[in-house]
Order: structure tokens, then C-alpha cells, then sequence
């Protein structure tokens, strides 16, 4: 794995805003977004790879990273397959288990009918937001807990955060 290339000096393993500090939180926290997404699979009679495809079909079109691959545009099985890390039969299969399901549509593209757009149905996402409605409340919970400023540092956290982690992708 290769990520920017800048080495930055780590703190004491006892500073809270250390390097090791910092992988212990994000290993916490990914690992309680991982329990409540293994949930949802669960409760949805989903794979937790459905669920993956789910997130990645929802944030597409909210994807505001001009550097990201298809920023602003719907996501395509291909484009799909590529992020998840998945065979081209893998994310048929996963593809036809979320629509079955009621949770996606498939939609070809107006100017090219052999693109296919993946779309969050409107069903489906109703009943994401149902399950998810708890997550929102402690999201704006904790949020609630910081001031504008300390919020923006968060942000920009959590942006660099993803943008190292997409340039550890191995394509």
C-alpha cells in the first residue's frame, strides 16, 4: 500500500492526538459502523456486501470530491465493481439481490442505452432512513458537542482522511 508519500512524525503513544491514539479511535469507530451495517444486512436478509453497494450507490450522487472517479455522476456497475473490489459476477449477483429486494433500480442512460445507472429506489430508502433514523440522532448528538470551528476541523479531517485512504486503493 502507498498512500501520499508524506511521513509526518508521530507523538507519544500517551498523546491523545497521536498517531496510535488516532488508529485506536478510527478502528472503534469503523468497527461500530461495521457492527450496525452487518445489522441492517441481517435485519434486510442482505449480504454485508449489498449493504456496501448500497452506500456507495447512495453517495454517488453526493460525492462533492471533483478528484473522485465519477464525482457527481450515478454509479454504474463497473464503476461499482472497481470500488468494491468485486468480480464483474459478484456485483451482478449483488445487483440483482438489491433489486429483487426493492432497494435499487437499474436505469439505462438517456444518451447511451448500454450505460446502466444504479439508483437507490425510493422504497428502499425509505426504509434505510427508517433503520438509520437512530445513527442520524447520535451523529447530530455529537455533533451538537462541538462548535462551528472545531466541526470545519472535523471535516477536513475526515475529507484528507479519505482522500490517503482512496490512494491506498489497489486498482
Amino acid at each position: 500500500m502507498s498512500g501520499s508519500g508524506t511521513h509526518l512524525p508521530s507523538l507519544p503513544d500517551d498523546d491523545p492526538t497521536g498517531l496510535q491514539s488516532f488508529a485506536v479511535l478510527l478502528r472503534r469507530l469503523n468497527g461500530e459502523f461495521n457492527r450496525i451495517a452487518q445489522e441492517f444486512a441481517q435485519a434486510q436478509g442482505l449480504h454485508l456486501t449489498d449493504v456496501q453497494a448500497l452506500i456507495a450507490i447512495l453517495d454517488a450522487d453526493a460525492d462533492a470530491d471533483a478528484d473522485a472517479e465519477g464525482a457527481g455522476e450515478p454509479m454504474t456497475p463497473g464503476r461499482l465493481r472497481r470500488q468494491l473490489n468485486l468480480t464483474s459476477g459478484a456485483v451482478t449477483a449483488c445487483l440483482d439481490r438489491l433489486e429483487r429486494a426493492g432497494h435499487i433500480r437499474r436505469v439505462r442512460a438517456a444518451d447511451d442505452r448500454r450505460v446502466v445507472h444504479l439508483h437507490y429506489a425510493e422504497a428502499g430508502r425509505k426504509l434505510a432512513r427508517d433503520y438509520f433514523r437512530p445513527l442520524a440522532r447520535s451523529t447530530d448528538t455529537a455533533r451538537g458537542r462541538f462548535t462551528p470551528g472545531e466541526l470545519a476541523v472535523v471535516v477536513r479531517f475526515l475529507t484528507e482522511m479519505n482522500r490517503e485512504l482512496v490512494l491506498l486503493r489497489r486498482d
